[in-house]
């Protein structure tokens, strides 16, 4: 049996992708797996940060199309470039156990966000990760950066930059987790929706792919995953909009944390709420419209224009 998997073709989605593979075939040594690289509109698109072209969807849409064409049979992606909503006929079919969530601090001088020097350039193209920065200090000069991880690391190397935040998760799985200065506390940068998460997405009607990848599930993940997304569906969240939500079972409970904030980071919004491990769903939207009572509405509003 012959069974494909599709994947972007950068260096990390493909670490990612032959974890997948190894897994699947030392579990079903029967079946033979390749890699499909397939090119998406965020990997041609690297002048514009991804707010100002589309943003969540720009990594993942091709190689749904694919699936649904049935050119491959299981797509792996990051969760955080996941939008809230599937294409039709599509559904998320294993969650493994999560990488460390948290944002990385990477500098090359200063130990900590407190120790940059004032005034200093700090490299992201994550509005959410800006506006927290900003929150924390304001006077920060936020760089647009986009490309792979290497592409990143050495404009921070060049001397152009004095800092730049990347997900741990990333690093971590490339082998460079000596590259991280820092890593920033879920109590002053809230992660992305899904970091950290990988999203091994089949056919709805893929029967065999499914039974073929659920050793991979892990339940934990799974929960604080789905109340993420719920989250982030219920404030019809994006790329356009600094929101942030961080979720982990605790005994028979799921933890939910949840942000919005203004783009300058003058305003941030934060609410953690707790709920069973059954409902992570009525979770995330509870949590969503708490966010929107306390003034998230007006925010996402003026954002989105409304």
């Amino acid at each position: 049996m012959i069974f494909r998997i599709g994947t972007r073709g950068s260096k990390l989605a493909l670490v990612q992708s032959e974890w997948v593979k190894r897994e699947l075939q030392t579990r079903h040594p029967e079946v033979r797996v390749e890699l499909v690289k397939i090119k998406t509109k965020g990997d041609k698109i690297l002048d514009a940060p991804l707010s100002k072209v589309g943003g969540k969807g720009l990594f993942v849409k091709e190689i749904e199309d694919a699936l649904l064409k049935a050119d491959v049979d299981l797509a792996v992606h990051s969760m955080k470039d996941v939008p809230a909503e599937l294409q039709r006929g599509l559904r998320l079919s294993a969650y493994p156990k999560r990488e460390d969530p948290r944002d990385a601090f990477v500098s090359r001088h200063s130990r900590t966000i407190e120790d940059l020097p004032q005034g200093a350039s700090v490299g992201t193209s994550s509005l959410r990760r800006s506006a927290q920065l900003l929150h924390i200090r304001p006077d920060l000069h936020i760089v647009p950066l986009r490309g792979n991880v290497d592409t990143r690391l050495r404009k921070l190397d060049s001397g152009d930059l004095q800092a730049i935040v990347l997900a741990t998760a990333g690093l971590r799985r490339l082998g460079l987790s000596d590259r991280i200065t820092a890593p920033l506390s879920p109590d002053s940068v809230l992660p992305a929706i899904g970091q950290g998460v990988l999203g091994l997405e089949s056919r709805e009607d893929d029967q065999q792919t499914q039974d073929l990848v659920t050793f991979l599930n892990d339940l934990e993940t799974e929960l604080a995953t789905r109340a993420e997304r719920a989250f982030l569906k219920e404030l019809e969240g994006g790329c356009q909009v600094p929101l942030a939500g961080y979720a982990r079972v605790e005994a028979d409970r799921i933890v939910l944390d949840g942000m919005v904030a203004e783009l300058d980071g003058s305003v941030v919004l934060r609410r953690q709420l707790t709920g069973g491990k059954d409902k992570p769903e009525e979770l995330g939207i509870a949590l969503a419209r708490q966010l929107k009572a306390a003034g998230a509405g007006r925010i996402l509003g003026k954002i989105y224009g409304r």
